[in-house]
């Protein structure tokens, strides 16, 4: 489970070798993916402040998907695999269980998400709808870069 993107090869032209770069590209992308989603929910805010259009409540989910991001890249792929030098205070099963907590807590967020953008904003058709659309996009981006950010990385070019 070291990354499923290990096998993926990119065309051979020397403008584009990632080599020992592929860390550093995939730290940058989530990055700028989770500011994006965050960016995104504050312009929305801004946009928005009125309660009615917008409630703070609907803020909750991008919180929950940030805590997921930290709690899924807090466990290293050796330490899943049961390959780590040091075991931790749980071990390989503690490390999988907390993994799939932060999995819960991102799939959790982005399904929250959705119910915000399709049962405040899209059915009742009365409110604007870019507040449940940039929730739901937030909580996507910021997701998918919790998912480039643990998957994009190889161990082997750690040191």
């Amino acid at each position: 489970m070291s990354g499923c993107l290990d096998n993926a090869q990119l065309p051979d032209c020397e403008c584009i070798q990632v080599g020992e770069k592929r860390n550093a590209i995939a730290a940058v992308v989530a990055g700028i993916m989770f500011f994006v989603g965050w960016w995104i929910n504050i312009d929305a805010a801004a946009a928005y402040p009125d309660q009615k259009d917008f409630h703070h409540a609907c803020q909750t989910c991008g919180v929950v998907a940030t805590v997921a991001l930290f709690i899924i890249n807090s466990v290293s792929n050796g330490q899943v695999r049961g390959d780590a030098y040091t075991t931790g205070c749980m071990g390989q099963t503690g490390a999988r269980v907390w993994l799939f907590t932060g999995f819960l807590l991102g799939f959790g967020a982005l399904i929250a998400a959705s119910w915000i953008l399709f049962g405040l904003y899209v059915v009742p058709n009365d409110k604007p709808t870019w507040p449940g659309i940039a929730v739901f996009l937030q909580n996507a981006l910021i997701f998918f870069s919790s998912l480039v950010f643990k998957f994009g990385r190889t161990e082997d070019l750690w040191g």
